[in-house]
């Protein structure tokens, strides 16, 4: 038995025990009572009775352990030419200085304060100084629109809002306040008063009586000390994204969640104190929460905070020169990143210009890892290129190669196997376990390991509907996908990007991993259109490499013969087109469900997490022109 079935089996068979090993990492004010309390099944709760804080964890604990010199969080922003670096002396300090503003505006342990702000340092500040009262924050990705931000302030009802006076994206000024203030008046709830970090980018009107400047109100305020909380107790909420109606919102408890984090750095990306590890994402989604945020910190890591684009800020190569200059060891972003960095310099000679002698990692999640892109990254590098799945929901990777463990041998289109303390199934629909290479749905054994959502935000019932009810006894992950004969997990996309041509079900992911192995795709997008005969069909969305020809009636045959040799005439591929860019989330998830409702004429709601809402119209019209999109 090998290092990673020996700990993968321990995890399973005796969870209480891993756990509270892992647990001996954190600093605890009490000891828990139980390791797991799975006294009310399906609400399990991991450390019963402990009680710890989650902020002197990530901040005062090294710097009482002997970091308080090393550098914590290093800003790098090309949009507005800064590069900062805080010390872990340097962010204790300020943070528990905005920690003292808020209690200064009146919140303490079980209040919720809503986070509406760009990749400043001051948005991470004021998740950890939200950690350090035991408040609830709330981030909400910056930019939101008003009315998304409204359904978010009613939901999570915080007596704080903390903003800015603007964004930037790219070299567009996103002035926040003006949002702000019409989410607060659509907004049934009012909160007692909003903090505004002032940019010089953008001035904000501050409203008196409710608006207080940042630099003013920390510049006063007396440093506030950490506040023990319960172990069970909710750290933050985060709502799902492309969300309608009544939000979604993950919780995620303190104890589990500091347990998980702290052991995922070492075990699954082998990252340890004192090196440089950099999820380019944003605070406003999960990865930015567990990876920029938490996770380094609670391991001793520097981590960076990106304010800028893989392309465009200025060039495709500003990955390269963040890796360069700050030592990376370990970068972790979405697969979109680097598609992004293929169309624009597909030959790589952007790369040619840095020394990545001491990168060692590539991590890739969010979205599936087409083997195309995989390979590119990979020949072009020359580093271990690591797929990797997890949720939201998860808060941590659910499958993984845990190089820290054990490293495998990478298999592309696999997100490797389970990370330890997730007992992945695949079942089939009636809730029969699947054998290897068989498609089905992919669930998790419970209980889930800690870290993961005990609940949904005052919605349990929906959290049982939504997770638990659909086959009792598992964590349903609402993905598709199977497991080869030696265990290697391949995730094939949302049960819905599943579809059905004439009562055959056919992977969309599938379609889109042999189109992406053409010379001329950058990234595509294979999605259902309805059709009389069949029910529906696929129809393809390539976007071409920088300098790839442009003949859109030849691209489309070598497409339709690629699935065609590879599927077979089954797959009633027939039609492909070329397009300028795809629709996407900020975070980078492609937005089919919205395209398959334009081709086919449905009404549809711009989602609010899309990165540039102008795209759907483009998407509309290159789909007008192979025959769809039009209104019923």
């Amino acid at each position: 038995m090998g290092r990673y079935d020996e700990v993968f089996q321990r995890s399973i068979h005796d969870p209480e025990g891993f756990w509270g090993e892992a647990a001996e990492a954190i600093h605890w004010y009490k000891k828990w009572d139980r390791v797991l309390d799975d006294s009310n099944r399906p609400f399990y709760r991991w450390f019963a009775g402990g009680e710890l804080n989650t902020c002197y964890n990530a901040l005062a604990r090294h710097v009482e352990g002997g970091r308080a010199d090393q550098v914590a969080l290093i800003y790098d922003s090309p949009v507005t030419g800064t590069i900062r670096k805080f010390t872990y002396k340097e962010l204790l300090d300020q943070v528990s200085r905005f920690a003292g503003a808020l209690k200064g505006l009146g919140v303490g342990k079980g209040d919720t304060v809503i986070i509406y702000m760009p990749m400043v340092p001051q948005a991470a500040m004021a998740m950890l100084a939200c950690a350090r009262l035991g408040a609830i924050h709330s981030v909400v990705f910056g930019g939101f629109a008003p009315h998304e931000l409204a359904i978010r302030i009613d939901d999570a009802k915080p007596k704080v809002i903390v903003s800015a006076s603007c964004g930037i994206e790219v070299k567009k000024i996103i002035e926040y306040k003006s949002m702000l203030n019409k989410a607060i008046e659509l907004a049934e709830h009012k909160p007692k008063a909003c903090v505004i970090l002032q940019r010089p980018q953008a001035k904000a009107e501050m409203i008196s009586g409710r608006d207080f400047d940042w630099d003013e109100l920390t510049a006063k305020a007396e440093p506030a000390a950490c506040i023990p909380v319960k172990a069970s107790d909710p750290l933050y909420i985060l709502y799902t994204s492309g969300t309608t109606g009544k939000p979604k919102g993950i919780v995620r408890d303190n104890g589990g969640h500091a347990v998980a984090l702290r052991w995922s750095l070492e075990n699954i990306y082998d990252t340890k104190p004192g090196e440089v590890y950099w999820a380019a994402s944003d605070v406003g989604w999960v990865v930015g929460h567990s990876y920029i945020v938490y996770g380094p910190l609670l391991t001793g890591c520097t981590t960076i905070l990106y304010e800028g684009k893989p392309v465009g800020t200025p060039a495709p190569g500003a990955f390269w020169r963040v890796i360069s200059e700050h030592d990376v060891k370990t970068l972790f972003t979405a697969p979109t990143a680097f598609r992004a960095i293929k169309r624009d310099d597909p030959q790589g000679e952007f790369l040619k210009k840095y020394d990545l002698s001491r990168f060692k990692y590539l991590f890739l999640a969010g979205e599936r890892l087409d083997p195309d892109t995989y390979h590119w990254a990979h020949n072009l590098l020359h580093k271990p290129v690591i797929d990797h799945w997890w949720q939201t929901e998860t808060g941590w990777p659910i499958t993984a190669n845990c190089v820290g463990i054990e490293p495998f041998p990478i298999k592309p289109g696999s997100s490797t196997k389970p990370v330890p303390g997730f007992d992945v199934q695949i079942l089939d629909s009636n809730g029969a376990v699947l054998g290897p290479t068989q498609e089905g749905l992919v669930v998790v054994k419970l209980p889930l390991p800690p870290g993961t959502l005990p609940t949904l935000w005052q919605a349990d019932e929906r959290f049982l509907q939504s997770y638990m009810k659909i086959f009792p006894g598992y964590y349903f992950t609402s993905d598709g996908g199977f497991r080869d004969e030696d265990g290697y997990v391949y995730i094939m996309g949302r049960v819905d990007d599943v579809i059905n041509v004439a009562g055959h079900r056919l992977s969309t992911g599938e379609m889109e991993e042999i189109l992406a192995q053409h010379a001329d795709v950058a990234e595509c997008a294979v999605f259902a259109v309805h059709d009389s005969l069949k029910g529906q069909v696929p129809l393809g969305l390539a976007v071409l490499k920088a300098g790839a020809r442009k003949d859109d009636a030849q691209l489309k045959k070598e497409l339709v013969q690629m699935i065609r040799e590879k599927i077979g005439p089954i797959a009633c591929f027939n039609e492909a087109t070329v397009v300028g860019r795809l629709p996407k989330t900020r975070s980078g998830k492609i937005l089919r469900g919205t395209m398959r409702k334009i081709a086919d004429g449905e009404p549809y709601t711009i989602p609010s997490t899309i990165d540039d809402p102008a795209i759907l119209g483009e998407i509309e019209e290159a789909l007008k022109k192979v025959g769809y999109a039009h209104k019923k």
